[in-house]
């Protein structure tokens, strides 16, 4: 496994590279590799060299952090003052906010590079990052194959050496889906720990900003940095995990690892054996099994898609030509102007969304479905609390099969919903899970696992990921190009 945070810190404290010839470099990959991959839409190389001269000078006085002059990108979704913020979608073009999120803001201070904005899904709606306006991100590890969304261009960046880290945002799996497909690491912690101030938001009750890296460390390096209370975001949670980095090296022995069957089925053979083999390392070494039941998790798809669209649906009334972004060229009154503008703006599954949104909240329909559907939200989140009396920690696949080829047109919508469904029971009960590659496929394709805690129980997972990962083949490997350490 690769350390970069770590490695490029030790070599930044030392003095053997500034932070302005490390982001020289860095530029540099992206400039020969992002044509292939398609994984930034807004580079911003003139801040990142500002921000590099100013964490040397941080360096200098010597009281950094381990952060500190080490390029990254964004999504394209999380806001920074007076630099492009568009979500991948027509309708925000030219979009600059005037502040910047929390999670910048707390980077910033750290002294951290901004090497651009991330290819995404518009709006973050999508597992494939297939429906960025920019274009679809390509896998680094095999380029006729999607990134999964939507944060694909954020894990493409972290593949491809193009970036030390990312952040993302997952609101039903868009951190850890394209993690697992790209071969790296994606945490997705408990709702409430990151501010999600600065964010736009998809789903609200859903969305939570998380960080894509190479290895568990430095996924925990980067939580520790971004994590915390904020007063700006009214579902923010105070809450004292103390340094995460400290939990890492714990004991597993004793920990007790729930199987719950109904996450695996129909997922790909290959994929539960790889699995079920990484479950045997943590059991030979002290682990105690437990058969789970979650028989919720059947209805958590439909739930998850009627929440989050008829959030959706409200979140996005407010693109409509007067506040932000595009307007259409030509109306005769202000309803015509709104309606033309989000025609052309909106492309076709942020449309297909809002309208399934806006059907589940109409008058006639409110009882029948998105009431409902709260209701069985808080079935599925009780199950959840009642296995962690049983379980310390469930570990599940992240996705039925391996990355899907590009550009394939067999799949309805529906189907494609589908390759969330390991990953969207986590958001609804607001838990913690990571991301860790376990196998490859017969085809070369990266295998990801899922581990879940209970609420705040972060330090766990990365605990159990951390385990595995030093004590497993490096199944994230050493990719060929971008910057070497």
């Amino acid at each position: 496994m690769r350390e970069i945070i770590s490695e490029l810190s030790k070599k930044l404290h030392s003095g053997e590279v500034s932070s302005v010839e490390l982001t020289s470099e860095y530029i540099k990959a992206v400039e020969e590799a992002n044509p292939k991959y398609n994984a930034i839409v807004h580079t911003t190389f003139e801040a990142a060299l500002e921000h590099a001269e100013a964490a040397d000078e941080m360096l200098k006085e010597g009281n950094a952090d381990t952060l500190c002059g080490i390029p990254m990108v964004m999504k394209d979704n999380i806001c920074t003052d007076g630099l492009l913020t568009t979500c991948c979608s027509n309708v925000l073009k030219g979009f600059k906010p005037y502040y910047d999120a929390t999670v910048w803001e707390k980077l910033k201070e750290k002294g951290a590079v901004l090497l651009g904005k991330a290819n995404m899904d518009e709006f973050a709606m999508g597992s494939t990052s297939e429906s960025s306006c920019y274009g679809a991100p390509f896998n680094p590890r095999n380029t006729g194959h999607v990134t999964g969304g939507s944060s694909g261009g954020a894990a493409a960046a972290v593949t491809a050496n193009m970036a030390a880290y990312a952040l993302g945002s997952d609101t039903g799996g868009s951190v850890r889906q394209p993690a697992a497909y790209c071969g790296i690491v994606g945490l997705k912690p408990t709702y409430g720990s990151v501010s999600r101030y600065g964010l736009i938001a998809y789903g609200s009750s859903l969305d939570q900003i998380g960080p894509l890296t190479y290895s568990v460390k430095d996924a925990a390096i980067v939580f520790d940095a971004i994590k915390g209370f904020d007063r700006r975001d009214q579902t923010s949670k105070a809450f004292d995990y103390g340094n995460i980095l400290d939990y890492l090296d714990r004991d597993i022995k004793g920990v007790k690892i729930g199987i719950a069957e109904e996450f695996f089925d129909g997922i790909d053979p290959d994929m539960k054996t790889q699995i079920f083999d990484a479950v045997k390392l943590f059991e030979k070494n002290g682990a105690e099994i437990v058969d789970i039941k979650l028989p919720a998790l059947k209805s958590a798809l439909p739930v998850y898609y009627i929440i989050a669209c008829a959030e959706a649906s409200s979140n996005l009334g407010r693109y409509d030509g007067i506040r932000y972004g595009h307007r259409t060229g030509s109306y005769d009154s202000i309803d015509d102007m709104i309606y033309k503008t989000r025609s052309e703006g909106f492309g076709a599954e942020v449309k297909r969304r809002i309208m399934l949104g806006t059907y589940v909240l109409s008058s006639g329909y409110y009882d029948a479905y998105y009431k409902k559907a709260c209701v069985i939200r808080e079935e599925i989140r009780r199950e959840f609390d009642e296995t962690y009396e049983k379980c310390d920690i469930l570990i599940a696949p992240i996705a039925p099969t391996t990355a899907p080829v590009l550009n394939f047109k067999g799949l309805s919508s529906v189907e494609m919903y589908l390759s969330d469904i390991c990953t969207v029971p986590i958001n609804i009960a607001g838990i913690p899970s990571i991301s860790v590659p376990c196998g490859i496929d017969k085809k070369g394709l990266p295998i990801g696992m899922q581990i879940m805690g209970k609420r705040f129980d972060d330090a766990k997972v990365l605990n159990m990921a951390y385990f595995y990962e030093q004590n497993s083949k490096d199944w994230a490997g050493n990719f060929e190009g971008g910057v070497r350490i």
